[in-house]
């Protein structure tokens, strides 16, 4: 028998039906984990466990870096009841600037990444000041936003279709690996190190966060299953580490990748913003009554946006070493929908940057699975397309049946 721990009231459970408790209370933040491993399973045992190989894993890792970067950022644009239908196109003409600073202008990459991220900054808080300021639905001001990138691409990049960049220490951020030191087995060390370092900090956190809860007299799950979460987490964590660990080891991309969530998450889940930003979105006249700043956190998480489209631009620009007129296409659909898909609500006021994670995970490993087996692009579309519906009209029923 467990004790799970609510204000001063302690109620014996077994660990089973507590469980399936959770999972029934909290099915949208468990359910995309569950699609997670349903499909890398699935397509394990079509592909006879090429799907899992650590070619493949790492690959698909890198593919999905740049869009799982911009998801994070626009899980906290939906949060709050808006959207940035722009954040492609920018991310394309930054990269492209990018390239242009590296390639043409001489400026070195330290100089570079820099003025880019500043860049993108900028960006995002005109689009929030169109939106806060202005009044202007952020729809129609990304929209906006998309065109005028879209034409400042094709418009930088006319003359040549294609700027190569030769930078080797910017090419690396989409292409390189983190050093091995040596091999361990044929595997790579500091990689293990790393995946090592990452369970120890996801341990610390969630004995922090428990304490905290229990210190304030919140509800805690039992210490059963707080031993079996640790557990399984702390599992998968090894084992992705050690697959990725079997080829090159972690890329720089997915180390890019890591800190931005780490840092979003951390942001949303830790500080006051974070708590200021999730008020705004389950409700903006009752945020303002309460002395919330609403323009300032929409300026804020615009910015933001701006930041990471910049940072997404810089991953893709440097991923195909090159900037192209093209570049940035869907970025910003794939983008929402790694973000619904990972439990961000259409409502607002819902969702974690972890979730959005997850979620751009999962449609790049439908995509990746599908090339394995062979399946048209076309299908293709149209599977992506139903598991978007899905995971939309799933978050639908669910609130349906909490109000």
């Amino acid at each position: 028998m467990n004790i799970v721990t609510q204000g001063k009231k302690e109620r014996p459970t077994n660990i089973l039906t507590e469980g399936k408790t959770l999972l029934t209370v909290n099915i949208r933040q468990y359910g995309m984990y569950i699609a997670l491993f349903v499909i890398m399973l699935t397509f394990s045992i079509l592909t006879d466990g090429l799907f899992m190989s650590s070619r493949n894993i790492s690959n698909l890792l890198d593919a999905t870096g740049y869009i799982a970067v911009l998801a994070v950022g626009m899980t906290l644009v939906i949060v709050i009841r808006h959207i940035d239908l722009s954040v492609g196109f920018a991310a394309g003409f930054l990269g492209a600037i990018a390239a242009i600073l590296l390639s043409q202008a001489g400026v070195p990459v330290y100089l570079t990444i820099p003025i880019i991220l500043v860049l993108g900054i900028v960006v995002g808080l005109f689009n929030g000041v169109l939106v806060a300021s202005l009044g202007i639905p952020s729809f129609v001001a990304s929209l906006a936003g998309m065109l005028i990138f879209r034409g400042a691409l094709l418009r930088v990049t006319e003359k040549t279709g294609t700027i190569i960049v030769k930078d080797e220490h910017f090419n690396a951020l989409g292409n390189g690996y983190i050093p091995s030191l040596f091999k361990l087995d044929d595997l790579n060390f500091l990689s293990l190190v790393l995946g090592l370092f990452v369970i120890l900090l996801f341990i610390y956190f969630e004995f922090s966060k428990r304490r905290n809860k229990i210190k304030y007299q919140f509800e805690v799950i039992s210490k059963g299953m707080f031993t079996v979460k640790l557990i399984f987490v702390s599992a998968i964590i090894a084992y992705i580490t050690y697959i990725i660990s079997g080829y090159n080891g972690f890329s720089w991309t997915v180390i890019i990748m890591l800190g931005v969530v780490i840092i979003y998450h951390f942001l949303t889940t830790s500080t006051v913003l974070g708590r200021h930003i999730y008020a705004v979105g389950s409700n903006p006249e009752a945020a303002h009554l309460s002395g919330i700043n609403v323009k300032k956190i929409t300026y804020i998480v615009f910015g933001s946006m701006g930041l990471l489209s910049a940072l997404s631009g810089i991953l893709f620009t440097a991923r195909l070493q090159s900037a192209t007129t093209t570049a940035g296409t869907l970025f910003e659909l794939d983008a929402i929908a790694a973000a619904y898909v990972g439990g961000v609500s259409a409502a607002g006021g819902v969702g974690k940057v972890t979730g959005s994670i997850i979620g751009a995970i999962v449609m790049a490993s439908l995509s990746s699975g599908m090339n394995l087996m062979g399946v048209g692009i076309s299908y293709q579309y149209m599977i992506r397309g139903g598991v978007l519906a899905i995971a939309v009209i799933f978050d639908v029923m669910t609130r349906r049946k909490r109000g």
